[in-house]
């Protein structure tokens, strides 16, 4: 392969992965901004923009997310709303990890679903942990475009 070929597969497959990467935030921040308004959480605009942003940061940008709106409404009149915030958190974070990540991966990046579980981990065993974490995503797109290019290769 010529130099020309990997920066193509290479600068395709990380757009694919970004494309569905903003697709998957605008997601998850519009999920955020609907349950929010919804328990009349002060600042949801916001908090969603925060929580849709910090979707790009894998695995440690969701709770992170989850802090500010959790703080807002503790001290907001109605305390029960805290907790309402914390159920808002897992409804958002499961529909977002077997739904909308493994749709949009899928779809556009052409990654399945166990690929996407399992790669931080093996990863890990390689690079140090948070390192894998980080850049797990956008190598396994990298990663299985060049193994499903090869493997369409040979096919034909």
């Amino acid at each position: 392969m010529e130099l020309r070929e990997h920066i193509h597969i290479a600068g395709s497959a990380l757009k694919n992965w970004l494309v569905a990467q903003c697709c998957e935030s605008a997601a998850v921040a519009l999920m955020w901004l609907i349950g929010l308004e919804i328990l009349r959480v002060p600042w949801a605009p916001l908090w969603a923009v925060l929580a849709g942003l910090l979707q790009f940061v894998p695995h440690l940008g969701p709770p992170i997310a989850l802090i500010f709106p959790a703080l807002a409404s503790l001290f907001s009149a109605d305390h029960r709303r805290f907790f309402y915030v914390l159920v808002l958190f897992a409804v958002v974070m499961i529909a977002d990890g077997f739904f909308f990540q493994p749709f949009f991966m899928k779809r556009r990046a052409k990654v399945p679903f166990w690929a996407t579980l399992l790669t931080p981990f093996a990863l890990a065993l390689l690079i140090p942990f948070w390192w894998a974490i980080l850049l797990g995503p956008p190598l396994l797109a990298v990663g299985y475009a060049y193994w499903h290019g090869r493997s369409s290769t040979m096919k034909s």
